[in-house]
């Protein structure tokens, strides 16, 4: 299991208002901890899946292209490739 991380977060007025309605007795949440861990949850599955879209388009374009303009290139050239473009 991994490490536990403690953190400092400091909020102040609208959104530690905001905050404060999703945790309690009022809110979805029982302790800011257990919100902010769903937000963090959230937040990654929302990347994940952006980077599994990007994907899926990339795949898409590359089967409707013609067979013609296809080029062989190594794993290895792929990857290099993939390191090399900025996140987006």
């Amino acid at each position: 299991m991994p490490p536990t991380t403690t953190m400092t977060v400091r909020v102040s007025g609208a959104l530690s208002e905001f905050v404060a309605t999703n945790v309690g007795e009022t809110g979805a949440y029982e302790n800011v901890s257990e919100y902010i861990r769903d937000l963090i949850r959230r937040d990654k599955e929302r990347v994940e899946q952006q980077t599994f879209q990007r994907l899926q388009a990339e795949l898409a374009q590359a089967f409707a292209a013609p067979d013609a303009t296809y080029i062989p290139l190594a794993a290895a050239e792929v990857i290099a490739r993939n390191r090399a473009r900025p996140a987006e």
